[in-house]
C-alpha cells in the first residue's frame, strides 16, 4: 500500500514557518519521500500499519492548515501517468516488494 500526504500549511509568520518545517521534518523522519512540493509518499505493508501511521500524523500535525491523506495500492500507484515531466528514477516505483537486508 502507498500512503500519500498532501498538505497546505500557512507560511506567513515565523511561528507558522517553524510549524511547517517541523511537520516536513517529521514526515522525512517517518520515511516519507517527496513527490512534489507539499506531497509526500510512504510505502506501508498493510491497512493496519497505514491506520497507525495516520494516527501518528494526527498527533504531529500543526493546529493550522490543511492536511489530507490518501491510501492506494501499489498497483494503483504504478499506474500514474505523467502529462508533463518525467518520473524520478531514484525512487523505486514498481508493484514488486522491496526487501532491504
Amino acid at each position: 500500500m502507498r500512503t500519500i500526504v498532501f498538505f497546505d500549511l500557512p507560511n506567513i509568520y515565523a511561528k507558522d514557518k517553524r510549524n511547517y518545517l517541523q511537520f516536513r521534518k517529521y514526515l522525512l523522519n517517518e520515511g516519507f519521500i517527496m513527490l512534489q512540493e507539499s506531497v509526500y509518499s510512504k510505502i506501508t505493508l498493510n491497512s493496519q500499519q497505514c491506520q497507525l501511521l495516520i494516527e501518528r500524523l494526527r498527533k504531529n500535525a500543526p493546529k493550522k492548515g490543511l492536511i489530507q491523506v490518501l491510501t492506494i495500492t501499489e498497483k494503483q500507484y504504478a499506474q500514474i501517468e505523467y502529462v508533463i515531466g518525467e518520473p524520478n528514477t531514484k525512487i523505486i516505483n514498481s508493484e514488486d516488494r522491496l526487501v532491504v537486508l
